[in-house]
């Protein structure tokens, strides 16, 4: 699955005309929920909405729901809950539930939300007519309306995220989305090439491919298309100087597809692949479809062809089942293989999952102890790796400042911060390390 993103309101607004209506967007959960989300904002700004800075300036209120873990589910729910006050101050105010959350769900949620007035499923842009009479006289072709959304951490445009296919055809046991979000569909492969030409024209330098299972992509389309080629294609488009993509599946992460990314120099070496367990027999419970072995010969296969890559990912403790045994192996695959970042969560069963009929027998206590163990873990293996680049100069493309200094990442995806007077964002910079710390790097200017 997509690494999940911090909840986040519309950002980056400008000052509204004056007597214009008003809409107010909170997403919480995945990439593609932050481009569903820019995708429903479009279509609001074709009615003559305009964004609003704060909530409570709203006419229309529109929340972006995750499920796939029991924490951000609690935070759209108390998001949801606490806009009850606004209704009542305001019966004028609409509100739509989305995202996740909403899929199969819709009478329960209504009964439990009553003051909600539309609840939508994830891209049912269509049921947006239901909030405001101004939808349904516009004729809004959503054909024609962006499905990528740029960073709203930066108001130029600098990265932008394109979903490329959407669904997901794996049934893991612990996994909500492909309930929620249906079976893989690929976009056509001509759309988002011209899509990112066209923001490419527009000033956007970083682009990263979308998917739960990115580099399932293609496999849908005519012929023997896949994200290999959509890659090569990208790569080609003036404009764009990096490239990346997330999330990968280790079953479809191909000798070509490693090939394509080191041939291709635009592509950033940087992967997320996520593993889940360092156990075979718990892989298999989750029904992830490899073995630790294959995955670790995908990982070796990685560092072998591209140099100086960077790896990151995901990590799920306390999976129904799982022994101390079992764990202690997931310890052991994380020392051995030392990955930049890894994502991880504290298992919660998810309604209608398969792993939600089995007895979640591992207590909280246990999880978290879990939990703790493997982020002191990483902890000192992310400052062993970025110790390593002290006095080392990395290519970094800025994106914003951040409490005084300028910030961007490293083709490696590593966060780097520095000082340096004048205008340097959306600029490619050198910068020399000076200061290594355990989940970023501070540096000054190359010259």
């Amino acid at each position: 699955m997509i690494p999940l993103s911090p909840e986040r309101s519309t950002s980056f607004i400008p000052e509204p005309d004056i007597g214009a209506k008003r809409y107010y967007l909170w997403t919480v959960g995945c990439q593609m929920n932050e481009a569903e989300s820019a995708k429903a904002g479009a279509i609001l700004r074709q009615a003559g909405f305009q964004p609003a800075r704060r909530e409570d300036d709203a006419d229309i209120i529109i929340v972006n729901s995750c499920v796939v873990r029991q924490q951000a589910e609690d935070k759209v729910a108390g998001k949801v809950g606490a806009l009850a006050k606004l209704k009542r101050a305001n019966p004028e105010l609409k509100i739509a539930l989305t995202g996740c959350m909403v899929t199969g769900q819709e009478a329960k949620l209504r009964e439990r939300f009553p003051h909600v007035d539309v609840f939508y499923g994830p891209s049912e842009f269509e049921r947006l007519t239901e909030l405001t009479p101004e939808l349904a006289e516009v004729d809004v072709d959503l054909a024609e309306l962006p499905h990528y959304y740029e960073d709203s951490e930066n108001e130029t445009g600098i990265s932008a995220f394109v979903p490329i296919i959407y669904g997901c055809n794996f049934v893991c046991s612990y996994c909500i989305v492909p309930y929620r979000r249906g079976r893989e569909i690929s976009r056509p492969f001509n759309e988002i090439v011209n899509e990112v030409a066209e923001m490419a024209s527009r000033g956007v330098k970083e682009v990263t491919l979308l998917g739960q299972t990115v580099n399932a992509y293609g496999h849908d389309l005519p012929g023997e298309t896949e994200l290999s080629d959509l890659l090569k294609a990208v790569n080609d488009v003036d404009g764009i100087e990096r490239l990346r993509f997330l999330t990968s599946h280790p079953k479809y992460f191909t000798d070509r597809l490693i090939d394509t990314m080191a041939e291709c120099e635009k592509i950033c070496e940087h992967v997320n692949l996520p593993v889940q367990a360092g156990d075979n027999e718990v892989l298999r419970r989750m029904r992830r479809t490899y073995t630790v072995e294959h995955y670790r010969d995908r990982i070796q296969r990685i560092r072998d062809t591209i140099p100086g890559v960077t790896l990151s990912t995901d990590i799920i403790v306390g999976f129904p089942g799982e022994t101390e045994e079992q764990f202690e192996g997931t310890m052991r695959l994380l020392e051995d293989l030392r990955f930049e970042k890894v994502h991880q969560a504290m298992y919660s069963p998810r309604p209608g999952t398969l792993s939600a009929r089995w007895e979640d027998e591992i207590p909280w206590s246990e999880k978290r102890r879990r939990h703790q163990a493997i982020e002191e873990l990483q902890t000192r293996i992310s400052a062993e790796l970025n110790d390593r680049y002290r006095g080392h100069v990395l290519e970094v493309l800025v994106d914003g400042k951040q409490k005084g200094r300028w910030r961007g990442r490293s083709r490696g995806n590593t966060l780097v911060f520095f000082d340096a007077p004048g205008d340097w964002l959306g600029e490619t910079v050198n910068v020399r390390v000076t200061e290594p710390m355990t989940w970023y790097l501070i540096g000054e200017i190359n010259q």
